[in-house]
């Protein structure tokens, strides 16, 4: 990928649907994914199907997001790194039910002190999102780090991904800048699974679901990290159990 090419996308109405599924299970699960799709094609590693991925999330001084007040409760701002990669995607998620619209833009890693500036530098390929920070009050909270195994397959009304992420590490943000180290654990008991398609669920996906009973939770990364590294202090007490039925 190059970073000086305007790699700007958006993707339209995709439906998600995650699940929590035990490290006993995801093992079965992982080798039910690696005998019916192929690897995602930007992945790597032993099986060609994993990577890492970094996150940082935004939230205003009160915790809007975190707390869904209003308009806040249906988009989310982050900036996400595969790997160690010199560049970085400035993204939007917009939830609408079940269905979202992703917007993303990359940019040279250099590029992101941008977003620590109190005007827009027009002409930026970044400027949109800036703007849009500004407008919000939005502020670096947390650092989320990953390990992804991903795959793929096509089908008639588009492409479908599987995803399951483990070894979910959090940190405090010190700025709009990614932070060495791997950060507190906060979801150790439990790998996070994830179906991407849309329109309809796919027969698969609904055969995947069946042979293993898999029940749909609503869980949320950003908030298990704010949870886990008490950034409400008090206001965080009461909420723990209910996290992981949150979505985000």
């Amino acid at each position: 990928m190059s970073p000086s090419i305007n790699c700007r996308e958006n993707r339209e109405f995709a439906s998600e649907i995650k699940f929590l599924i035990a490290p006993q299970l995801a093992g079965q699960v992982r080798g039910w994914m690696q005998s019916r799709l192929r690897p995602d094609p930007y992945a790597g590693g032993e099986t060609g199907d994993e990577y890492q991925i970094t996150s940082l999330y935004f939230d205003t001084e009160q915790f809007d997001v975190f707390h869904r007040r209003g308009s806040f409760g249906r988009s989310k701002y982050r900036v996400r790194r595969y790997g160690r990669e010199a560049v970085a995607f400035l993204e939007r998620k917009l939830k609408t039910g079940a269905l979202l619209t992703k917007r993303r833009t990359v940019v040279r890693s250099e590029e992101l002190e941008q977003l620590s500036r109190p005007e827009t530098a027009e002409g930026w390929i970044g400027a949109w999102y800036h703007r849009r920070l500004l407008a919000r009050d939005l502020k670096p909270v947390c650092q989320i780090s990953y390990r992804r195994t991903a795959r793929v397959a096509p089908t008639p009304f588009g492409p479908i991904r599987l995803t399951m992420d483990d070894n979910l590490r959090a940190s405090v943000a010190t700025g709009v800048h990614f932070v060495e180290g791997e950060g507190e654990l906060i979801l150790n008991e439990q790998i996070i699974l994830e179906m991407k398609f849309r329109y309809a669920m796919p027969a698969l996906f609904k055969y995947l679901a069946e042979e293993f009973g898999l029940t749909p939770s609503r869980v949320s990364k950003y908030r298990l990290a704010v949870n886990g590294l008490e950034l409400m202090g008090a206001q965080a007490s009461g909420v723990e159990e209910k996290v992981q039925n949150e979505y985000a």
